[in-house]
C-alpha cells in the first residue's frame, strides 16, 4: 500500500473511534454520571 493510503486509513480509524466514544459517553451507560450545568445553577 502506499503511504497516503495508510495514512488516510488511520486518521479514518482516529475519527470513527472518537465519534463512536462520544456517543457511547452521551447515550450509554456512562451517560448516568453526567451532570446537567444548567439545572444546577437554575434560580
Amino acid at each position: 500500500m502506499e503511504p497516503a493510503t495508510v495514512l488516510s486509513i488511520s486518521i479514518a480509524a482516529i475519527v470513527v473511534a472518537i465519534t463512536g466514544l462520544a456517543i457511547y459517553t452521551s447515550f450509554g451507560p456512562p451517560s448516568k454520571q453526567l451532570s446537567d450545568p444548567f439545572d444546577d445553577h437554575e434560580d
